[in-house]
């Protein structure tokens, strides 16, 4: 199982929004989600800084990946655009970390 983390970008104002999306979490999207291999799936928040940390396990990550050709995940990146940093093809601005210490 290979953990994935990383970080993405609220804009200012957006966090009770953001929180609504995914508590609304679309079920084509949760089913792309689980169809890719993603599982133990978090997003935590950051109040004061309005930064998301995310962080999923896959059996995968190249499997994985192949989520973002999915016309799901390029409806669902383009509803969430208007509330975060996205990048022109509407997928959010994101940085991966780098794992530094693991405690199993």
């Amino acid at each position: 199982m290979e953990r994935i983390a990383s970080i993405m970008y609220l804009y200012e104002g957006q966090q009770e929004e953001y929180k609504k999306r995914h508590d609304e979490l679309w079920p084509e999207m949760e089913q792309a989600l689980k169809e890719h291999g993603a599982s133990n799936y978090s997003i935590f928040l950051d109040p004061t800084t309005d930064i998301l940390f995310a962080y999923l396990e896959v059996a995968d990550k190249a499997a994985y990946d192949k989520i973002a050709e999915t016309e799901i995940c390029k409806k669902w990146w383009a509803y969430m655009a208007p509330i975060m940093k996205s990048n022109e093809d509407n997928s959010p601005v994101s940085k991966d970390l780098v794992q530094v210490f693991y405690l199993a």
